[in-house]
């Protein structure tokens, strides 16, 4: 049973994933979407009641039946890199390609339909609130007047991306940025903007979750850190992460969160403020781990490998199956 791994072809995260299974002797194929009509290839066929379908990348062939997990870690658009790119070819290899590997039986990490749904920030939200993990206070307007009274209400706030990374190639991470306090949110009329609450942190808190399994880090914010620089992805800092237990209450939290999300992965940020409350502010359902392995030393890459490997395929009754998305 082969280890199907959809990414991109420059990505260290797969890398080190793929490393472990072939310590172990697992058979693995990677292949990025966006090579389909070139460098991957693809045929199912449906006859008589059967179904028989393959996949070929970088001259290896595998069957879809054959598979034991599928692992979408940071897929490119189908068909962007193909001879004559248009939206209507990606739109049909999409649909051909998660179309054929919908029915193949295997364990995701995560399912497509569940992903895409995880990516949605204000379903991340509420689905935070329900689950009782501390959501700062979120605003997500068109409306500048709303903009205005919420700044009122809560004078110290943050802006952010409701989608996340800007759609470049390759795409652009934008950062999270304190709002000025005389700013007027005019331009709040020309596209949802996010505006949170800032927490007064003393720590950024990065919760890796893969099956049952919960790998936290901790990297303490700098007495003399720049009270203007609030995202840690681009804070110049030399404090390294480490190894914390999660609070018994995060972690029923969490549970239910990639429980009810159908999720087999997810990578968890928090805020810690000054009375350890850990604020949640979003988890990205293919986020990257390497950064913190390597301070920790944690063994993600292993764990996310260990999930990809056990044996499969197995019956599935949601979009991620019923028994498989804590397993």
């Amino acid at each position: 049973m082969t280890v199907l791994i959809l990414t991109c072809e420059e990505d260290v995260t797969a890398d080190m994933v793929v490393a472990h299974l072939n310590a172990t002797g697992v058979p693995v194929v990677r292949l990025d979407p966006a090579d389909l009509t070139g460098g991957v290839a693809l045929s199912g066929e449906f006859v008589h009641g059967t179904f028989r379908g393959h996949l070929s990348s970088g001259g290896r062939l595998v069957s879809i039946g054959g598979l034991r997990s599928v692992w979408v870690r940071r897929p490119g658009i189908p068909a962007a890199r193909a001879a004559a790119p248009s939206a209507w070819l990606t739109e049909e290899a999409s649909q051909a390609l998660y179309g054929l590997l919908r029915g193949c039986g295997a364990r995701w990490m995560n399912h497509p339909d569940a992903a895409r749904r995880a990516r949605h920030k204000p379903w991340q939200l509420r689905l935070a609130q329900r689950c009782g993990l501390p959501v700062p206070a979120t605003l997500i307007t068109t409306f500048p007047q709303a903009a205005r009274e919420f700044a009122d209400r809560y004078p110290d706030l943050v802006v952010k991306p409701v989608s996340g990374a800007h759609p470049q190639d390759p795409p652009r991470a934008v950062p999270t940025s304190r709002v000025a306090p005389d700013t007027d949110f005019a331009a709040v009329a020309f596209g949802p903007t996010l505006l949170q609450r800032r927490v007064a942190k003393r720590a950024d808190i990065r919760l890796t979750v893969v099956g049952e399994r919960m790998l936290a880090a901790r990297k303490a914010v700098p007495d003399d850190a720049d009270p203007g620089e609030v995202d840690v992805r681009f804070t110049p800092s030399t404090v390294p992460w480490c190894p914390v237990e999660v609070p018994p209450r995060v972690a029923s939290a969490v549970q239910a969160y990639v429980r009810d999300g159908e999720l087999a992965y997810g990578a968890f940020d928090f805020a810690e403020d000054a009375d350890g409350t850990w604020w949640f502010l979003e988890c990205n359902q293919s986020g990257q781990f390497g950064f913190v392995e390597v301070d920790t030393g944690q063994p993600i890459a292993h764990s996310v490998a260990e999930w990809l490997a056990r044996p499969g395929p197995q019956p599935q009754a949601h979009v991620n199956g019923a028994d498989s998305a804590m397993r």
